[in-house]
C-alpha cells in the first residue's frame, strides 16, 4: 500500500525586531508552509521574506490566519460575530495572497490558528464564516482542519476541498480536540515518540489520547509548530524516518 503526507509548518510568525522560529532551516524539510498574516503574528517584511524563501524551494504557501491578538499570539479565545470572523480571514487572506502574486505563487490552503482554529472543532457558526471567506475569495483554496473538526465538514458542504490535519508535537484529548496547553502532557517534546506517533497515524490511522483511549485519526497533511524549541529536530526525523517506512512526502499542488 501506498503512503503519501504533506508536511507543512507554522512560518512567519516572528514580527518587527522579534524573531520567532527557526523558518530558515526547517523550510528545507517541509512541503507546505502555513504564513502568519499580521494578526497574531508577522508583519509586511517577514511575509514576504517567507514568501520568497518558499517560492525558491517549491514550498506550497498556505494562510495561517487568526485572532487579532499580537499580544496572546492568537491563542486567547475571543468572542466575535460570524461577520467579523468571515472579514477578518478576507481580510488576511487577502495580504498574504498579495505577496503571493508578487513571487508568481498561488494560495494552496488555509489553516486557522491558534484559539480561532480550536473553535473550529466545535463551533459550526465560525466554520461556516471561515469557509464562506474562502469560497467568496477562490474556491479552489483548500481548508485544513484539525482531524475531526467540524470545519472539514462545512468546508465540503460548500464544495471546497478540505484536508485533515494530524500534529507530529500536540497530544489529543478523547475528542479528537488537541489538550489545551496549560495540561501537563499537551506538547510532545520527544522526537522519538513523537515520530513514532505519527508513523501510526499515517498508516494505521490510530492514535493513543492524552488518557489512553484509541481513537481513529484521518491525516492528510502532518504539522510541526515551528515555533517549538524542536521544531528542527522534528521535521528532520520525520524525514528520515517516512523515507525508511516508505511514506512520500508531497504537497497537494
Amino acid at each position: 500500500m501506498a503512503y503519501q503526507i504533506d508536511l507543512n509548518s507554522d512560518m512567519g510568525e516572528s514580527f518587527g525586531a522579534y524573531k520567532i522560529g527557526g523558518d530558515e532551516e526547517i523550510i528545507k524539510y517541509v512541503t507546505s508552509a502555513n504564513v502568519a498574516c499580521g494578526f497574531h503574528a508577522g508583519d509586511p517584511m517577514v511575509m514576504d521574506t517567507t514568501v520568497k524563501a518558499a517560492a525558491a524551494r517549491g514550498v506550497a504557501v498556505g494562510a495561517h490566519p487568526g485572532y487579532p491578538d499580537l499580544l496572546g499570539f492568537g491563542r486567547r479565545k475571543m468572542v466575535l460575530k460570524p461577520i467579523e470572523v468571515k472579514n477578518y480571514m478576507k481580510y488576511q487572506i487577502g495580504a498574504l495572497q498579495a505577496f503571493l502574486a508578487g513571487h508568481g505563487m498561488k494560495l494552496q490552503h488555509v489553516a486557522p490558528h491558534g484559539a480561532l482554529g480550536n473553535l473550529c472543532q466545535y463551533d459550526r457558526e465560525v466554520s461556516r464564516a471561515i469557509c464562506e471567506a474562502v469560497c467568496e475569495i477562490d474556491k479552489s483554496i483548500m481548508i485544513y482542519y484539525c482531524a475531526g473538526a467540524v470545519l472539514g465538514e462545512e468546508a465540503e458542504n460548500m464544495g471546497l476541498v478540505a484536508k485533515s490535519e494530524i500534529f507530529a508535537d500536540r497530544a489529543y484529548m478523547d475528542d479528537l480536540s488537541l489538550v489545551p496547553r496549560s495540561m501537563e502532557g499537551s506538547m510532545i517534546t520527544d522526537e522519538n515518540i513523537a515520530i513514532a506517533r505519527c508513523v501510526r497515524m499515517v498508516k494505521e490511522g490510530k492514535v493513543t489520547s492524552i488518557n489512553g483511549k484509541e481513537l481513529d485519526i484521518k491525516g492528510d497533511t502532518l504539522c510541526v509548530h515551528g515555533d517549538g524549541p524542536k521544531a528542527l529536530a522534528f521535521v528532520q526525523k520525520i524525514r528520515e524516518v517516512f523515507a525508511r517506512e516508505g511514506i512520500e512526502i508531497r504537497n497537494f499542488q
